[in-house]
């Protein structure tokens, strides 16, 4: 059975409006002196620095984390993208490009990959291992006491009492900080809105990036 496509008018709005700033950055490009295939690179390059900027900024505020780098070169991309629509609209004489913007269209491609390898390698701080579990206590065999008996006899060998076991250390107790806890009922809220359920120890450990008996007692305080 063949499926109909039906056209989304956000994807169209999007195709059209990525189509006309992918012109307008080839043409700011080409008119300051980068002509054949690396006028066509500028646009490719402006655009994906955009979607990473955005991909990590998203990664980010998921992970609880500072996004403030991100925000940056979302920043910087952006501006880029929207210099070139204006430079395009008649404000600028693209058959005489002033000089700074010839040196700003040169800089790029070292603007771009300094933000594009910044986005991707930044590092992560560790999570806090869980703690290990303690050993089991070895059972220790009962000592045997002999029995007296009359001269001449031979003694009796008598099991002694087994000695009582050691109680077992009282587990400790993890407090979960009122910060954490306001930011973690701000992730069960969009979790839920988003999909209609609560959200699970599993997914709020990995969205707060928390050992596992602390993402318990976060749960427990959010149930």
């Amino acid at each position: 059975m063949t499926r109909l496509v039906r056209p989304d008018a956000v994807l169209v709005q999007a195709v059209i409006a990525g189509a006309l700033s992918f012109a307008h950055l080839h043409d700011l490009a080409e008119a300051a002196g980068q002509d054949g295939w690396k006028a066509w690179a500028y646009p490719v390059s402006v655009d994906l620095l955009l979607v990473a900027a955005w991909h990590r900024l998203r990664s980010l505020r998921d992970a609880g984390e500072s996004a403030r780098s991100a925000w940056s070169w979302f920043a910087v991309a952006l501006a880029a993208s929207l210099g070139a629509n204006v430079a395009t609209a008649g404000l600028l004489d693209l058959g005489d490009v002033p000089d700074w913007l010839r040196i700003l269209v040169a800089g790029w491609p070292a603007l771009a990959f300094l933000g594009g390898t910044l986005l991707v390698h930044r590092p992560t701080p560790p999570s806090t291992p869980d703690p290990e579990p303690e050993p089991a206590p070895v059972p220790v065999p009962p000592p045997v006491v002999e029995r007296a008996t009359e001269p001449g006899g031979q003694a009796d060998p008598v099991p002694a009492l087994p000695a009582p076991a050691p109680a077992p250390a009282p587990a400790p107790v993890v407090v979960a900080p009122p910060a954490l806890v306001t930011h973690a009922q701000k992730i069960a809220d969009d979790y839920r809105t988003r999909t209609g359920s609560e959200i699970d120890t599993e997914t709020l450990r990995a969205r707060l990036g928390v050992p596992y008996p602390l993402a318990e007692a976060i749960a427990a305080q959010l149930a």
